[in-house]
């Protein structure tokens, strides 16, 4: 999860597993693979930087088969 803040500058979490993509026009827009849509405070970059650590924070980015490695035996 990852804590992201609304125009009006409340605070909320979102499930980062769930991020379809995420536009600035110029306010960031994430959208959802839900097909929700969320338009908040937090630049794209912001966003960005807090999903790879939600991800290295629950170890997605070290799976091997995630990352393409081959199986090695």
């Amino acid at each position: 999860m990852i804590k992201v803040t609304r125009l009006n500058g409340m605070e909320f979490t979102l499930n980062a597993l769930y991020i379809e993509k995420i536009e600035s026009f110029p306010d960031t827009t994430i959208t959802l693979t839900t097909g929700t849509k969320y338009i908040v405070l937090d630049t794209a970059d912001d966003v960005l930087s807090r999903i790879t650590e939600f991800y290295k924070e629950v170890q997605l980015l070290t799976n091997p088969h995630v990352r393409g490695a081959e199986d090695e035996e």
